[in-house]
């Protein structure tokens, strides 16, 4: 199976000066925990996670109409290609310690969004047993 069979295609992406207050609606608007920062060009430049507002913002006391996309993105990005194998997505999930993956063309253009729902829904039973158990390991 590949990535391109289960992905979420064109997911909600911003540019970086979107205010985390537009991200977080953006977020709601699309029930999504992630956010995929994106250039001039579409291509991939970082990902905004409901995680990197609570932590990198709210936390801090930031404001969240003043504090920009580009102040809290995690970057650089761990992404898979249209054509790479489930297998191939869930390792990358797995030793990154993520629980999405964004999914980028040839170009470095963000075309999909591969959650760990998303293998919920398609991946045989060991490999979403997997994918959970590694991406939820605590850090060290």
């Amino acid at each position: 199976m590949r990535v391109r069979q289960i992905m979420t295609a064109d997911p909600a992406c911003c540019p970086p000066l979107t205010s985390l207050r537009d991200v977080a609606q953006l977020m709601t608007d699309c029930d999504c925990g992630e956010i995929p920062v994106v250039d001039e060009q579409s291509r991939l430049i970082g990902v905004v996670t409901d995680r990197d507002i609570a932590c990198r913002a709210v936390a801090q006391g930031r404001d969240p109409l003043q504090t920009r996309a580009s102040d809290v993105m995690s970057s650089p990005v761990v992404t898979v290609t249209r054509n790479a194998t489930l297998e191939e997505c869930c390792a990358r999930m797995e030793e990154n310690r993520i629980r999405r993956i964004p999914v980028v063309d040839e170009n470095g253009v963000c075309c999909g969004m591969v959650s760990q729902a998303d293998i919920a829904r398609s991946a045989p039973v060991h490999e979403i047993a997997g994918v959970i158990r590694e991406v939820s390991r605590p850090s060290a």
